[in-house]
């Protein structure tokens, strides 16, 4: 029996991952994040309303306790405003529920100065949200970081706070022209924020060991997506932590249940925010289809998402890195009505053919992709809940997906409600 089940993206992201965690947290006893900050957006759509969060788990609008580990680096102002939003919606309990790793990493306001400044600045654009990731993860790394733990030892917090301020307001000053607020400012800020966390701060990593050795089961959740990740996506275009399914157990510092499954998430077609290389990008009509059918606008920036045909050649890269065999595939209702699907195969570069991506982004920028062309479909997916009632084209078009990639596809999507689902295999 499956205990731990691990979800992340294959692609560049938005591949839908907030309505699947929250699907899947239904059967769950317990939904770990893992990885990545407040830049990720998860939409889920509950009886025709929307909600969009960004730090706190998916799960929470299941029965699922929720935990964030040290792998995150946290926004405590997002993480409250969340936890806010959340009571308004009436979700009970919430200290009892949500608990926060001591050992997280904080984003602090110089690190989101920081962020915008270096996007600002002519010539350094790489597409971030400007939340501050980079820069806290910058600092982890470095040994300047700031923990949810420092916040209450109040001197120690000043004094890490003040050195970390004077070399980042030189900076932000001096190289990039930037006014910041005072240091006094962002002290009276964080004192009353420690107050305000303290109810919501656990050992998470001893509350996982727990209850993983009492087998409860636990979904893992994922930020982004594999194509985005430090080594292996397509750097530098790319978020600033380790997105692949084995960052799991790293970022939760407890081992994965014995029996896990990895799910990779993906779209039926493709979509990027932000910079770097995208082959099947459609910069006509058809891209504009697809990004108006899907609401492809990013649920942390709003900006309008690139939008393309599907690109096998990066998605079965992905699953290989990753060692992802399972898959559930959103947005297949997006790809209804169109008479005519392209899917990635190859690509062609100087001539040659390239059946995987290189690590040189600037060779994948020039590459040009290779189709094969499938017949579409003209049914509405929406009201479809068993693999019998999948169109005839549709199954063509995943069994080419699994043949091609070597995977297994667990689970279709056919729209945004929390029911819109075809569970062809169980997760848990």
């Amino acid at each position: 029996m499956v205990q731990g089940v691990v979800i992340i993206g294959v692609q560049w992201g938005d591949e839908g991952k907030g309505k699947i965690v929250d699907y899947y947290a239904a059967s769950a006893d317990l939904v770990a994040r893992f990885q990545g900050g407040n830049n990720a957006g998860h939409t889920l759509v509950v009886e025709g309303k929307q909600t969009i969060l960004h730090l706190i788990p998916s799960g929470i609008l299941q029965n699922s306790t929720c935990l964030i580990g040290s792998g995150v680096v946290v926004d405590p102002d997002n993480f409250l405003t969340e936890i806010g939003v959340l009571k308004k919606m009436g979700i009970p309990n919430l200290e009892n529920r949500i608990f926060l790793s001591d050992r997280c990493h904080l984003i602090l306001d110089y690190h989101k100065h920081l962020d915008a400044a270096r996007e600002n600045r002519k010539g350094g654009k790489i597409g971030t949200t400007k939340r501050g990731i980079g820069p806290a993860y910058e600092d982890r790394a470095s040994r300047r970081g700031l923990r949810i733990a420092d916040l209450f030892n109040e001197s120690v917090f000043e004094a890490k706070l003040k050195e970390n301020w004077d070399e980042k307001n030189f900076l932000l000053k001096e190289f990039y022209g930037v006014e910041t607020v005072s240091m006094d400012q962002f002290m009276t800020k964080y004192r009353e924020i420690a107050r305000q966390l303290k109810p919501f701060i656990r050992d998470v990593a001893q509350i996982l060991h727990d209850e993983v050795s009492a087998g409860k089961k636990v979904l893992y959740e994922g930020a982004q997506g594999v194509l985005l990740d430090m080594d292996y996506g397509t750097y530098p275009y790319v978020t600033s932590s380790h997105t692949l399914p084995s960052q799991a157990a790293l970022g939760t510092a407890t081992r994965l249940p014995k029996d896990t499954l990895f799910v990779g998430i993906m779209k039926a077609y493709s979509t990027r925010v932000g910079e770097g290389p995208f082959p099947t990008e459609l910069n006509d009509a058809m891209g504009q289809r697809l990004r108006d059918t899907g609401h492809e606008f990013g649920a942390t920036t709003g900006r309008p998402r690139r939008c393309g045909w599907l690109d096998l050649v990066a998605v079965r890269y992905a699953l290989r890195v990753s060692g992802i065999k399972n898959l559930a595939v959103t947005k297949a209702d997006v790809l209804s009505g169109l008479k005519e699907l392209k899917v990635c195969t190859s690509y062609q570069l100087d001539g040659k053919k390239l059946e995987t991506l290189p690590a040189d982004t600037s060779l994948l920028s020039r590459a040009t992709p290779v189709y094969e062309t499938f017949e579409g479909w003209g049914e509405d997916l929406s009201q479809l809940h068993s693999a019998n009632s999948i169109p005839n084209a549709l199954k063509n078009y995943l069994r080419f997906i699994e043949d091609f990639t070597g995977s297994k596809i667990n689970l279709v999507s056919t729209g945004a409600g929390r029911e819109a689902v075809i569970d062809i295999q169980k997760a848990f």
